[in-house]
């Protein structure tokens, strides 16, 4: 049965094929075929145990590493350094466990859109069910607010609409009918069907069950979710990849270095080893998965505060290295509020400006502005617009001006605001006495008026092909020119405007009832309006920085090609060509990928086809980030390097599948949470090109002296300090610097979490760090110090080198000599201030002098110290300024 194209076939055919009546299954009979098709519901997905989830998080190369470091240094007897690395290990499983957590009721998103109770017909009589027991065959009945409970092919529909939007993307609801459709329509047009987990908005109807369980439409969804694996972020990968390079780097200097000094200098194997230990913990960047936490989590804050929320904190970065985002159109590109856009009166077409339901706005002819109180021919249109209407604008404050009713009857009445038009004035003098509803057959409203003055008037609205055949003249009293309206709506109708006409004739005063009949060939055509849900002006500028950022925008949309080609035109996307969903599906995925790099806006998309493009993206090297609401969306959302949901109009299963939240639907939102995202990439950059040259000075330092033959400039314990106070302290510093200038005027980062230039730094600064600290080390033993006061020195300018360095590596290439070195970051001054406290008590405190055999310095020796300090800092800064002057020089060469 899932092969059948239900929307293609008669009530009849489809009754027929499901060897059913009008008047639904026995009870017997549904009770078989649920036994045969099972219950319609999705099923429950497995989970791995909490325990497990939990160990998994400490299979990491870095990790295990860490784990060795902290076992030996407990073995050492060194608590202190033990414990810091056991808390970061323990820490970063947790933050992960929690996440993965989340991350695992995606599929449960899907589940909560089912259905609980249906209405079906059972042995001829109305029954209300549990909907799980729904089976192909029933036949169940619909009414306004309830949930569809099945895949149904309507049978019979009266004023029928259904709200599609989680489950097609299109905001509408959708006039549904009883008549066969054409057979390769997309699921948005299968105007025939109701799809389980859609709402009825309006009307009645009763539907034929097709589909349960797993072969409705949104099971097939789930199954997509399912079944789509959740990608690593690009911070996730790159993490691991430094992890075990970094691993096998210091299992490969420790063995090197254990061959050389036992072998070849003679050196005891325990004396080794502890020159090895001394190495290895010298040489992990234990302090790097804390700093990462630190980043991500100030960059989730900073976020939040921007209405956008993370969900897994590693997306955070990941935004910051987004290179195309995929955005869904209503409510996240546009304002998901109707409005009036163009009024097409006899003879001249007038724009309207302002956006939304608020009556902010006026009227527009060839570039000069109309009065609308002294234009007679807008006020009668205005007039209709609000008087045949049922729906309600409410101002709320801060929350600004909000709908009750028909959006597209909240664009009108916005539109008569702006004309200047009074609600409570007009409905008092023109008093509504009967009415005609919108019917889908009928393709109009009508509503009948009486004024204080002993007249009376029919108000007529609805679609333009349907009133122009009521109309026997325009406003103005000329005879309707049909080619001349004809063109004004194909020339809207092209650029995606939805058509509305207005109407109206004046009837004997004693005419208190409509019916049909009065509907004839008699009334004046007042004019037509054109209807868009226009582009959010944050959102056109947000496009546009995105794109000087170099990150490409792409919408995807269920809506139709005319209209999404229209706000593409807006925003400033390429709208030339648009990809529909029928032409993607004809396409190979050779083509595809050729064309997703050449066109910018894809309509009338389907689960599949957006699951498609963003694989056929990412195919390209692209990171991809994919916005959506509904839970057609979810498969992509969860497929995309960042799935980013809505968080007012957003379904459970979309937030469940997404990475990010956003609190305010808006595509600006998403603009800045890159920006964000580029500070946290930068800021966490900076973390490494700080940490891997101290700790590669400090393993080098060791290193050297192995195989030089020299006693170790600092014991394996000292090292141990260096690291627990600098983790604690200069580490972390960094996770607070300020966004770079010119953050959103770059490209994208680069996928390596070094580039060439940062390497260079990083062995430049290491061999600074290991110059200057055998150079102290010298000096102290060449003046007659005792090696315990040499290598107390010794520690002493390992620790300014990092905190001299620190103040260079707060930005990458601008120089350090200005007020805002010292003024930028606080938290780089106050980590500073309490290391120097806790450099001066490991130097001179007695307790402390024993557990790590220092001694006091005298003024000469931290004279020496700063000297070399400001050196090492003096050669960093001038390593940048040839860096700047590399770069002006290729940009002129470059032109």
């Amino acid at each position: 049965m899932k092969d059948i194209a239900w929307h293609a076939l008669t009530p009849d055919e489809a009754l027929h094929s499901l060897d059913a009546s009008a008047g639904g299954l026995s009870r017997e009979e549904a009770a078989r075929r649920l036994a045969a098709h099972g219950p319609n519901s999705l099923p429950a997905q497995g989970r791995r145990s909490a325990f497990l989830r939990f160990v998994l998080q400490l299979h990491n190369p870095l990790i295990h590493v860490l784990l060795a470091s902290g076992i030996v240094t407990f073995w050492l007897r060194d608590h202190v350094d033990a414990a810091v690395i056991a808390a970061v290990v323990i820490v970063n499983a947790v933050i992960g466990f929690a996440q993965e957590g989340r991350a695992e009721k995606a599929l449960s998103g899907v589940r909560s859109m089912l259905a609980v109770r249906a209405t079906a017909l059972r042995d001829g009589e109305r029954r209300e069910i549990d909907a799980s027991s729904l089976v192909p065959g029933d036949v169940v009945l619909l009414e306004p607010g309830m949930r569809v409970p099945a895949d149904l092919r309507l049978l019979m529909a009266r004023n029928l609409r259904i709200t599609e939007a989680a489950i097609t993307g299109e905001s509408e609801p959708v006039q549904k009918g009883i008549d066969a459709v054409e057979i390769d329509l997309p699921i948005a047009d299968r105007t025939s069907m109701g799809y389980s987990g859609s709402v009825v908005s309006a009307g009645q109807a009763r539907g034929l069950v097709t589909g349960t369980g797993e072969a409705t439409e949104i099971g097939r969804i789930g199954a997509l979710v399912g079944e789509t694996e959740t990608l690593e972020t690009p911070l996730t990968r790159r993490l691991d990849r430094f992890s075990r390079q970094i691993t096998l780097f210091i299992l490969a200097s420790g063995l090197l270095t254990f061959l050389y000094g036992h072998f070849i200098r003679g050196m005891s194997a325990f004396e080794t080893f502890l020159a090895v230990v001394g190495l290895a913990v010298a040489a992990i960047p234990e302090g790097l998965p804390a700093a990462v936490t630190i980043v991500l989590a100030i960059g989730t804050r900073v976020m939040a505060k921007n209405r956008a929320i993370v969900r897994r904190l590693p997306a955070v970065e990941t935004l910051g290295s987004v290179t195309v985002i995929c955005s869904d159109k209503t409510g996240t590109l546009t304002r998901n509020e109707m409005t009036a856009v163009r009024v097409m009166l006899p003879g001249r077409t007038l724009e309207v400006s302002g956006t939304g339901y608020a009556p902010d706005g006026g009227f527009h002819l060839d570039g000069e502005i109309v009065d609308p109180g002294q234009d007679r021919a807008l006020q009668s249109l205005a007039r209709c617009a609000l008087l045949c209407n049922d729906a309600h604008l409410r101002d709320e404050g801060e929350a600004g001006w909000q709908l009750v009713g028909d959006s597209t009857e909240g664009a009108l009445i916005a539109l008569a605001r702006k004309a200047g038009m009074n609600l409570a004035a007009a409905t008092g003098e023109f008093s509504r006495v009967d009415e005609i509803p919108f019917d889908p057959e009928n393709r109009f409203m009508a509503t009948l008026h009486h004024d204080h003055r002993g007249h009376a008037f029919i108000f007529l609205k609805g679609a333009p092909e349907r009133i122009l055949e009521l109309c026997l003249q325009d406003g103005a009293g000329r005879a309707i020119e049909q080619a001349c309206w004809e063109k004004a709506m194909k020339e809207a109708a092209s650029t995606g405007m939805r058509l509305l006409a207005l109407a109206h004739c004046e009837v004997p005063a004693s005419m208190n009832s409509l019916s049909m009949d009065d509907i004839a060939r008699r009334f004046m055509l007042l004019g037509l309006v054109g209807l868009l849900d226009p582009p959010r002006e944050e959102a056109v500028a947000a496009v546009t920085e995105c794109r000087n950022a170099g990150i490409s925008v792409k919408m995807i949309t269920g809506d139709h090609a005319a209209t999404a080609s229209s706000i593409a035109k807006i925003l400033g996307l390429r709208a030339a060509h648009v990809l529909t969903g029928k032409e993607i599906e004809g396409m190979d995925e050779d083509a595809l990928a050729t064309a997703v790099r050449e066109v910018d806006v894809f309509a009338r998309a389907s689960p599949e086809h957006k699951l498609r493009l963003v694989k056929a993206l990412q195919a390209h090297g692209e990171l991809v980030a994919m916005t959506g609401d509904g839970v057609n969306d979810a498969p992509a959302l969860k497929a995309a390097d960042i799935g980013v949901a809505m968080g007012n109009r957003g379904t459970d299963a979309a937030r469940e599948a997404a990475d990010l939240v956003l609190t305010d639907d808006n595509f600006a939102t998403i603009a800045k949470a890159v920006q964000e995202g580029r500070v946290v990439f930068d800021n966490i950059r900076k973390s490494l090109l700080f940490m891997l040259p101290t700790n590669g000075g400090e393993a080098g330092v060791i290193m050297l002296a192995v195989f030089a033959g020299l006693s170790l400039p600092v014991t394996p314990g000292q090292i141990l300090w260096v690291n627990t106070v600098t983790a604690v302290t200069l580490c972390l510093a960094l996770a607070f610097e300020p966004a770079e200038a010119g953050v959103m005027s770059r490209p994208p980062p680069s996928r390596s979490m070094l580039t060439g230039m940062l390497v260079f730094r990083i062995v430049y600064v290491m061999l600074l760090m290991i110059g200057v600290t055998f150079a102290m080390f010298q000096w102290e033993s060449m003046r007659g110090a005792d090696i315990q006061t040499a290598r107390t020195a010794a520690v002493n300018m390992l620790v300014t080198g990092e905190l001299v360095y620190l103040f260079s590596a707060r930005h990458f290439t601008a120089h350090a000599f200005s007020l805002e070195t010292l003024t930028g970051n606080s938290a780089a001054c106050w980590t500073s201030a309490i290391l120097i406290c806790l450099q001066l008590l490991f130097t001179y405190f007695s307790p402390m002098q024993r557990t790590f055999h220092t001694r006091g310095l005298d003024p000469s020796s931290w004279l020496i110290i700063l000297l070399l300090g400001f050196g090492m800092f003096l050669a960093v800064e001038s390593e940048k300024a040839l860096i700047r002057q590399c770069r002006k020089s290729f940009h002129f060469f470059c032109g």
